[in-house]
Parts: structure tokens; C-alpha cells; sequence
């Protein structure tokens, strides 16, 4: 992929219609370039921070070589939904006002599904790893967050991951922690490349590619922190943390691998 990152701006210019098995009521809408995007929400329940989450995973993601639809910031203006008859959705886009989060929408995509669609032990390895750092508690047998598309695996909806940012204060103790959801990960079974892959991705995800991901946060989501922390401070911790993270791969990996032979 091209370095430095680059996610580009849209404004929503229509709303198509909602994706009713997201609980945060996503929806599929368009935008001025012409194409239909998955936008998520600022004003949903789970707020800025699933928007962050989603954009540093999908962008991490995609800088390790794994497939993500593009990313774009999604402005929303305030006018935007008035005419929507639905009062939750109505109520959704009042809250949403200024920048959202979208993703490409892959027309003709189905859901990746364990028992049909096979993946190769690197791949599986390569998600699983990712996943570990990314503390992504949303890929399993029941939810695997992947699309096929032109028979290619797709990863989508990072917007659980991070879960240290909720408690946001110890985040350096959680940096270091094992990954114990990864356990009910639906490509664990597979994932028997993981030492190779640490090896691999822990020399690609190099301090600047962090930070150069993280920069990539908008202000206008990181402002009224409970912390009372400035946007680059906020900046800082999400890039240390990350940073800390990789350093301290072997314990999810190890982890990952004890939680796979219990498995086999």
C-alpha cells in the first residue's frame, strides 16, 4: 500500500438505507464522488471512540498486506435527515453531525462463512495475530466480521477493538496483557503460522507506520476527552500504546497458540 497512509474526506449526500443487523445502525449511503459507502456513526451508541477503533485497526490492517475496503472520513451535514420518517435514524443523523467513518461498500459481497469458505494456515495466521494486538473481540463463529469478495478474504468492522480506550487511564498495564477472547477467534484452528507471522509483522509494523496510522485521527474526534488530554496527547497514548504492544507480541502469542492446542 502507499506511505504515508492516506484516508480522503466525502460528504454524505445521500442516505440508502440502514444496515439493520448492526446494532449501532449503520447504513449504506452515498457520498459526493459518486460511491456508496458502510458509514458508522459518531452518534451511535458505541460513539467516537468505535470510529477510532475503526480506522486504526482497517489501517493497520492494511499496511500489514491484509484486505480492507477503503477507509474515508464521511462528513455529515447538519441538515442531512431531516426528511428521514424513521425517528431513530432522524435522531441518529441529528447526533452524527461533522465527520463519520466509511467504508467501501463491496456490492455482491457474502459473508465469510467457517463451514463453506476455506482459509490457508498464513492467512488465518495473519488475521489472528492481528486481531491479538488489536484486542478485536469481534471475530467469531457467530459474528466472523469478513466478507468474500471476487473469491478474496475481506476484514471489516475493527470498531470493537482497542478496548483500552474505554479505560483509558491503565493503558500502559493493558499494553502488555495476553489476548484471552482469542480463543473463540473463528480462524484460530488455522492460525499455525504464528511464529512466522510475529516475525514478519512485528518488522513491518515499525514505529513510524504507527504513528503515521494514528495520526491519521481527525481532531474533531478527539476533542471533550474525559481526560481533558489535548488531540496530539491523545495521539501519543493510542501511538505508545500500539508501540508497547508490538514490542510485546510473544505474550498474545503465545497465548494464541496455547488457546489453539487446547483446540486440536
Amino acid at each position: 500500500m502507499p506511505y504515508p497512509p492516506h484516508i480522503r474526506s466525502v460528504r454524505i449526500t445521500r442516505y440508502v438505507t440502514p444496515l439493520r443487523e448492526g446494532g449501532s445502525l449503520p447504513a449504506i449511503a452515498e457520498a459526493d464522488d459518486g460511491f456508496l459507502y458502510v458509514i458508522k456513526f459518531r452518534g451511535a451508541g458505541q460513539g467516537i471512540k468505535a470510529l477510532i477503533a475503526e480506522c486504526i485497526g482497517g489501517e493497520i490492517a492494511r499496511i500489514l498486506g491484509l484486505k480492507v475496503p477503503e477507509i474515508v472520513l464521511a462528513g455529515l451535514d447538519p441538515a442531512f435527515g431531516r426528511s428521514e420518517p424513521d425517528e431513530e435514524i432522524q435522531d441518529l443523523l441529528k447526533a452524527s453531525t461533522g465527520i463519520n467513518l466509511g467504508l467501501h461498500y463491496l456490492r455482491g459481497s457474502i459473508t465469510f462463512d467457517p463451514v463453506v469458505n476455506a482459509v490457508d494456515p498464513l492467512t488465518a495466521s495473519q488475521v489472528v495475530w492481528l486481531d491479538c494486538l488489536l484486542s478485536n473481540v469481534d471475530r467469531t463463529a457467530r459474528n466472523t466480521n469478513m466478507l468474500v469478495w471476487n473469491k478474496e478474504l475481506w476484514l471489516i468492522d475493527h470498531g470493537a477493538a482497542l478496548y483500552f480506550h474505554h479505560t483509558w487511564e491503565n493503558w500502559q498495564e493493558q499494553a502488555v496483557r495476553p489476548f484471552a477472547p482469542v480463543r473463540d477467534h473463528v480462524l484460530l484452528p488455522q492460525a499455525s503460522l504464528l511464529d512466522a507471522v510475529d516475525a514478519d509483522y512485528r518488522a513491518r509494523l515499525t514505529a513510524d507506520k504507527v504513528i503515521a496510522i494514528v495520526d491519521l485521527l481527525p481532531d474533531d474526534w478527539l476533542r471533550a476527552w474525559t481526560s481533558g488530554q489535548s488531540p496530539d496527547e491523545i495521539r501519543s497514548v493510542y501511538s505508545q500504546y500500539l508501540q508497547t504492544r508490538v514490542a510485546a507480541s510473544a505474550t498474545f502469542v503465545k497465548e494464541a497458540q496455547h488457546a489453539r492446542n487446547e483446540h486440536i
